[in-house]
């Protein structure tokens, strides 16, 4: 069965799967990378928490959760290493095709993912950190429903 995902992330993700010139798939997650934008400082401050970092990324990225009145959520990432292009490319895909849905569907989101953006070919070590970053955003939304479920 193949996994329903929200609608941006799904045509996104067609996208990338449209794209088997691996050179012109790079110059677009480049493009992504460049749109990279570090975490306000009203959401966390350097050096950031452990429980925010992404165990298996070596481009020490962070992930943050933020809930919004109308039940949706805003993801924050945050990668420390200058030379993370794949993770900043990542993280970008990750906050404009998930931050303003429910968390309920951001917790569906299945780390495989990745290799639909960067394809087969992208390195385990590479791969694992990316995977491990989808990872996280799915613990962000989960932490968000505890949270939820706490107050209730």
């Amino acid at each position: 069965m193949m996994p329903v995902y929200p609608e941006k992330l799904q045509r996104l993700l067609e996208l990338f799967e449209s794209i088997p010139d691996r050179e012109l798939r790079g110059d677009m997650l480049i493009d992504y990378a460049a749109r990279f934008r570090g975490v306000p400082e009203r959401i966390a401050r350097r050096p950031y928490p452990e429980r925010n970092r992404v165990p298996e990324c070596e481009s020490e990225a962070y992930v943050w959760g933020e809930e919004h009145r109308d039940g949706t959520m805003k993801l924050h990432i945050a990668v420390e290493n200058p030379q993370g292009v794949s993770a900043k490319a990542m993280s970008v895909i990750l906050d404009e095709t998930l931050s303003g849905l429910p968390p309920e569907q951001v917790v569906q989101v299945s780390s495989e993912i990745v290799y639909k953006i960067f394809g087969r070919e992208v390195t385990m070590g590479k791969g694992i950190g990316l995977m491990g970053l989808v990872n996280m955003v799915q613990a962000a939304a989960k932490n968000i429903l505890a949270s939820r479920a706490a107050k209730n």
